[in-house]
Order: structure tokens, then C-alpha cells, then sequence
């Protein structure tokens, strides 16, 4: 059994913020020419393909992927998706790493994940602090309609795969299927702030469980015009995840 759980929640209230049209430069990764048709899957960097550190990745040294995340980001790949990376990189805006240093990092973390058999296609991120109110930072969809419209995405079986609600968001107010993996954030965010999402999204353990639901057929969809509970037993089937099962025991 898939170690998936399927939350079919309304949200209690959208996302209603109006913000300005501003955007780091996307790094380019590969120059590959794709069809539209082939599906694209939007990742979020920290906590999904790497270690999220409270102090910001401020150099490739600091920077530590995830166990299994390349070899995910391959499996992908190699089905013939087309990955997209998206993330906030408010450090920038704060002085903490230079936008230079985010680069960087971005272009050795492709790399690394090119010797892994992945290829990032291209990298967006937001350098702007929360205060900037601005139209690429998520939850805003900004940099995936950014990547929709620069690289002639067809958005209709998209996937966006965060560990924050704001990922969750993200993805579903630019029409797309979103997942919350439970590393990173994803525990916390799952407890405390679920009810915040602008509609249905799949949680899963982490990205190599994201990506086998997602090569197996993603099918999110909302059977209800209510908010209702949902059963978590078999995330937690085959897995000893009791962090992730105490944050969900609640709701």
C-alpha cells in the first residue's frame, strides 16, 4: 500500500494579497527543448530537496540534500517530466547570502542531481522579504506562472511538491496539484496550519513517496462542499514515523 494520505479539506479562506511584479532572474539549468504536453513538476528546494536550516543555506558547504531526493528527481526524469524548481529565498532581502551565493548553490545542486540521472530544468526563486508584498514570493503563484508562461508550460497535469502550507498554496492558486511532503516543515506545517490551504492536496513522507504517487497516477479531488476528517492510519502503516503521526493525531 502507498504510504499516502489524501486531505480533502475547503479552505477556511483564500489567498487575498496584491503585491508587485518582482522577480530574481531564473537560473538556467538545462537548455533542452521540451514539448509543452510533458507534464511539469514544480519542487520547492528547502526541506523538500535539501536539509531547511533556520539560518538560511548560506553557501554550498551548508547545503545538504535530503536522503533518496536526487534519485527521486531521476525517477522523474526518466518518466520524461519536465522539473521546475521554485523558492523562497528571503535571505537575500535580509543580507544574509548574496544573491550571487543562491546561484551558486543552484547551479551545483543541479549538477549534483545531473550526476544522480536528474535534470533541473530551470530554477525560480523569490529574494524578497515577506514585507515586500510582492508577486513571486509564496504562496503567491508568481514564479510558477513566471515558468508557465517563459517556458510554454502546459499547466494542466502540473504537480507542485512543498513541505509548507504556502507551497500548498501556491500551486493550487495557479490551478495545479499540490503535495506536502512531511520532512522539512511539513510536520508542523500539517498540525498548525492546514486549515490555511485554498483547497484539496495530498500529504506524503517525502519526495521518493511523492513521486511514486505521482508516476502511479496523481488523482487529488474534493467529494465534499464541507471540510471533513480524514483517516491517516495507512501513512503510517509500513512506516515509524511517530513525530509526523502525534502532529497529525490532532486534526
Amino acid at each position: 500500500m502507498m504510504d499516502i494520505l489524501f486531505v480533502l479539506l475547503r479552505a477556511s479562506r483564500n489567498v487575498n494579497c496584491k503585491g508587485l511584479a518582482m522577480f530574481a532572474p531564473p537560473v538556467y539549468i538545462s537548455n533542452r527543448t521540451r514539448s509543452a504536453r510533458v507534464a511539469t513538476i514544480f519542487l520547492d528546494r528547502d526541506g523538500v530537496i535539501n536539509e531547511n536550516r533556520s539560518d538560511y543555506v548560506k553557501n554550498w558547504q551548508e547545503f545538504r540534500f535530503l536522503p533518496g531526493s536526487r534519485e527521486a528527481i531521476a525517477r522523474l526524469t526518466q518518466a520524461g517530466y519536465r522539473i521546475i524548481v521554485c523558492t523562497n529565498q528571503a535571505g537575500v532581502a535580509r543580507g544574509s547570502i548574496p544573491a550571487s551565493t543562491v546561484e551558486d548553490i543552484h547551479q551545483r545542486m543541479a549538477d549534483e542531481i545531473a550526476r544522480a540521472g536528474g535534470c533541473i530544468e530551470k530554477v525560480y526563486y523569490c529574494p524578497h522579504a515577506k514585507d515586500a508584498h510582492c508577486s513571486c514570493r509564496k504562496p503567491m503563484p508568481g514564479m510558477v506562472l513566471r515558468a508557465r508562461d517563459e517556458l510554454g508550460l502546459d499547466l494542466s497535469d502540473a504537480v507542485f511538491v512543498g513541505d509548507s502550507i504556502s507551497d500548498v498554496r501556491a500551486g493550487l492558486a495557479a490551478g495545479i496539484h499540490s503535495v506536502l511532503v512531511l520532512t522539512g516543515l511539513g510536520v508542523e506545517q500539517l498540525r498548525d496550519h492546514y486549515h490555511e490551504a485554498n483547497g484539496p492536496f495530498l500529504v506524503t513522507m517525502n519526495l521518493k513517496h511523492a513521486v511514486e504517487s505521482i508516476l502511479q497516477g496523481l488523482h487529488v479531488s474534493e467529494s465534499s462542499q464541507t471540510a471533513f476528517k480524514y483517516s491517516y492510519a495507512s501513512l503510517f502503516e509500513r512506516a515509524k514515523y511517530t513525530d509526523a503521526l502525534g502532529a497529525v493525531a490532532s486534526l
